[in-house]
């Protein structure tokens, strides 16, 4: 039996090109095309060396399934564009700002592979080439301005250190964090439809340490170690989420998002939710 690239790529759930975008599958099982007066459509870019797509993508259809809303999901980073985006009213990225064009090993590799190998020497060490072009960043900048929805998750703040445009849209940038441990997400005093009613829930996950650029009034999120451990000297809390108006758009950033148990927390999922709806202007 053979199989098309296109029916491979919809039945693994991830949308590999620009023309395959209209037919990619949607949470709710069903191929759609793209066309006005249908409800909204969002597309994730996700995936990287640290961040597997399948989990993403599991972790996400649970979510747009709920809501009933088709999403698209693509890992080719260098399709971001006016073009593509055109087609969409909310965009989701959960990726971080590297690429790896001579390989590297791990960090899913057994380490002893890498320690034991013959010829170690003969492996180029592993260097990062961010992606982000600025173009892209404009690109997304101008979609979020024209009045669509931008879902900022979890690593996707290290690409606002390689593009200005980006970083302005999307609010801040990544600054580190400490090895998976527990923590609590709680609602800042800030009032939100995000927030609103919510109870602080604890997840094991990377409790990533961010620079918010914006006004503190939009902060809607923060984590912290209940145990008393901080990273680097920066304390024991960290900004992990904010919402607001961008031009005629809106942006959410929320932080928890490198497991599947994190990211499917009850509670977490609920603002997901939330941020989704509200992004769309439907709560």
């Amino acid at each position: 039996m053979k199989f098309s690239r296109r029916s491979l790529v919809q039945n693994a759930g991830i949308v590999a090109g620009a023309g395959l975008l209209g037919l990619g599958t949607s949470a709710t099982g069903q191929s759609q095309l793209s066309s006005p007066g249908r409800k909204p459509r969002a597309l994730a870019l996700i995936g990287d060396r640290y961040h597997n797509p399948d989990y993403i993508r599991v972790s996400l259809d649970k979510v747009f399934k709920d809501l009933n809303i088709p999403i698209d999901y693509t890992i080719q980073y260098d399709q971001i564009s006016p073009g593509l985006l055109k087609n969409y009213q909310l965009l989701l990225i959960l990726r971080d700002g590297m690429i790896w064009p001579d390989g590297y090993l791990g960090p899913d590799a057994y380490t002893a592979y890498e320690a034991d190998l013959e010829t170690p020497k003969t492996f180029p060490d592993p260097k990062p080439v961010r992606w982000i072009k600025e173009e892209q960043g404009a690109a997304i900048k101008e979609f979020v301005n024209a009045g669509n929805g931008f879902y900022a998750l979890h690593n996707c703040s290290d690409i606002s250190n390689s593009s200005k445009d980006y970083r302005e849209v999307m609010g801040g940038c990544y600054n580190g964090h400490p090895p998976l441990r527990p923590f609590q997400v709680h609602a800042t005093a800030n009032s939100h439809p995000i927030t609103q009613g919510m109870s602080p829930f604890i997840v094991n996950d990377e409790q990533h340490y961010v620079i918010y650029d914006k006004d503190p009034k939009y902060a809607i999120l923060e984590a912290e170690n209940l145990d008393g451990l901080n990273f680097e000297n920066r304390g024991t809390k960290s900004v992990s989420g904010w919402a607001y108006d961008f031009g005629k758009g809106r942006v959410v950033f929320t932080a928890v998002g490198h497991t599947i148990h994190a990211m499917w927390n009850p509670q977490y999922i609920e603002i997901q939710k939330r941020s989704i709806r509200w992004l769309l202007r439907e709560l």
